[in-house]
């Protein structure tokens, strides 16, 4: 009898922890995004990494990792697709909705669950996907579509994000929840060079580095650090359908902090990626690859 409230409080944990993450993250977002003026995306995602990579080196002693010369390679493409994730998605948000960029990066993970199933019940899973596609990035003239680069940059990140999931999952095998710290260090090493060519000695504007030091936490290093914990303590299938509703999380995030208001068509689409998403989770079999799942760390 005393076992059952001790699974359930181990089962409610890593939920918790996901969607504080989640929650995190958004509002990361919404924050990040009032710097574009200053110092433009590409500078934004340079100061978020920077400052991330320092907290996390701070906290978690990412030096004590073990590493072999098979996981360094590991760590540093997972930390490559990383740094570049963040700054396409990033891009991406200079002009798109947060909402409609994070369902548009989203494809990548959904691209990776669906091949990971393979089952026939997955066109079902496609053809939502795509039917959201085409609601969200609609062909000819409308005056609801959005801009084709932006959204181009949206799932660019989501390539990105493919690479970070098949790469993270490995190298979380080797290291936990230090590998969160060594991936953000490599991607601040990647990324922080196009910052600098961008912004040069506007990084250095005394009022952004508060808002910096609170994106790089709400952004990186509080969600990677709960994403990685949460990743080790819960069902692939149970992470990944939590994990489905971030374009919600997103949408809703723009609608409270950045007033940005979407159509009644791009919500449907919204929802079409997300049940393809929940749908490809689900119907994945029992013995698929843990890898079909994993956090967004670019918003």
């Amino acid at each position: 009898m005393t076992k059952q409230p001790q699974s359930l409080a181990s089962s409610l944990l890593p939920v918790g922890l996901l969607l504080i993450a989640m929650a995190s993250i958004q509002s990361g977002a919404s924050l990040a995004k009032s710097m574009f003026p200053i110092i433009g995306a590409q500078g934004t995602t340079a100061l978020r990494l920077i400052f991330a990579s320092i907290i996390m080196l701070m906290i978690l002693r990412p030096w004590r990792a073990q590493l072999t010369a098979k996981s360094l390679k590991t760590v540093i493409v997972y930390g490559i697709a990383l740094g570049g994730m963040n700054f396409l998605f990033y891009m991406s948000l200079r002009s798109v909705p947060l909402g409609i960029a994070v369902a548009l990066e989203f494809t990548g993970p959904l691209a990776v669950a669906i091949y990971a199933s393979r089952r026939p019940i997955d066109f079902l899973w496609i053809g939502l996907a795509i039917t959201g596609l085409l609601l969200l990035i609609p062909m000819g003239a409308s005056n609801h579509g959005i801009d084709l680069i932006g959204a181009g940059y949206a799932l660019g990140a989501g390539v990105c994000w493919a690479f970070y999931i098949l790469y993270g999952q490995k190298a979380g095998a080797d290291n936990g929840v230090q590998t969160a710290a060594l991936g953000v260090m490599i991607a601040a090493l990647f990324i922080a060079p196009i910052g600098i060519a961008h912004a040069g000695a506007a990084l250095l504007t005394p009022a952004l580095i508060p808002i910096a030091i609170a994106v790089a936490v709400l952004s990186t290093a509080l969600p990677y650090t709960l994403e990685m914990i949460a990743l080790t303590r819960m069902p692939t299938r149970t992470f990944g359908t939590l994990m489905s509703i971030e374009p919600a999380f997103g949408a809703l995030s723009g609608l409270l902090f950045l007033h940005e208001i979407l159509t009644f068509t791009q919500w449907i689409a919204i929802s079409c990626i997300i049940m393809a998403s929940v749908g490809a989770t689900l119907s994945m079999r029992n013995h698929s690859k843990p890898v079909v799942t994993e956090s967004s760390p670019s918003i």
